[in-house]
């Protein structure tokens, strides 16, 4: 087999983050699990947020997160890229800045060349390169499933975070990234159709937007993936005891996305967001367009409660009322 004959997404049971246990599933396995250690343990277990923060002093806090999945494109290269900005956008969402990754490699290698591994591993480096993070080696596996990540340590200031707890009545929404690289992935796995712009969109890095909103004083932010914008709203306004209202026809979409709903192109992880958000929704759209606001990103945008230059509106927080999640 030559790296040329390879499409790495048909060594995968799914795609990207839309291979994620399922979000109510996952909160059933860890809700005894909550660290009591102490004041200095900022960010935990309690509202799943982005990543773990521990204070180290007063102007230092350390970031740590962990992020890895099954192959979402063909191109290893491009599968590196967009691994390690996913990673290295749970830093990002909540303030903070990545320092050193280290790699996390499961890897068929009686099946898989080890060519098409020197490239997965070659465009994370070139992102977290671009990120100005140091990558320090790594961990390996022999896995019949190919799957590639990063675990991710970087430094915040503990008095500027930006948390999926902190969201007030009274502050816009802003989503940083258009939606539907779930659904023209999952078009890609199984057509072979290449879409550039969404790759694009993948291994953009957050930095710049959470850059902006620590600038504008925000202090509520969460990354947008598996759990698609209605699972990570949902979270955010939960966790900060408001309701989140979106505004169907502000969000912001890939060309494309609609066309491949259309076509049938819906993962099982989309579909079982919008099942976990549905009790706590009341929606005036369509299930069309829940689909849609449900579909699992991978290396989505930041989704944060207040305004910066070039994203767009697309809700606002409001005190809490029947629903934790409005559509209109």
């Amino acid at each position: 087999m030559t790296t040329l004959d390879v499409r790495l997404t048909q060594f995968a049971h799914g795609g990207g983050c839309a291979c994620k246990i399922p979000p109510g599933e996952l909160e059933d396995v860890v809700r005894d699990l909550v660290d009591h250690a102490g004041p200095d343990l900022l960010v935990g277990l309690d509202s799943g947020d982005d990543a773990a923060v521990v204070r180290i002093d007063e102007r230092t806090a350390v970031v740590v997160t962990a992020d890895f999945f099954t192959p979402v494109v063909d191109d290893a290269y491009d599968w590196g890229r967009i691994a390690a900005a996913n990673a290295l956008s749970d830093v990002y969402a909540m303030g903070g800045r990545p320092i050193v990754a280290v790699n996390l490699v499961g890897w068929p290698r009686d099946v898989l060349p080890k060519e098409l591994l020197r490239e997965v591993l070659r465009g994370g480096y070139d992102v977290a390169r671009l990120a100005g993070c140091h990558v320090g080696g790594g961990h390996s596996i022999d896995d019949p499933e190919p799957k590639y990540g990063m675990a991710v340590t970087g430094i915040a200031d503990p008095n500027r975070l930006l948390r999926n707890d902190s969201a007030e009545p009274g502050t816009p929404l802003s989503l940083t990234k258009p939606l539907g690289v779930g659904m023209l992935n999952n078009r890609h796995k199984a057509t072979g159709e290449v879409f550039p712009h969404a790759v694009a969109s993948m291994v953009a890095l957050n930095r710049e937007a959470s850059e902006a909103a620590l600038a504008a004083g925000c202090t509520a932010a969460t990354d947008v993936t598996g759990f698609g914008l209605l699972g990570h709203v949902y979270k955010m306004a939960r966790a900060s005891g408001v309701t989140a209202v979106i505004d169907a026809a502000a969000v912001p979409y890939l060309d494309g996305a609609r066309e491949a709903l259309r076509d049938g192109y819906v993962s099982g992880g989309t579909r079982r967001n919008l099942e976990w958000v549905e009790p706590h929704l009341l929606s005036a759209v369509g299930d069309d367009e829940l689909l849609l606001l449900a579909d699992a990103q991978t290396s989505g945008g930041l989704l944060i409660a207040g305004e910066i230059p070039g994203a767009p509106v697309i809700g606002e927080i409001v005190a809490r009322r029947n629903a934790v999640v409005e559509v209109r």
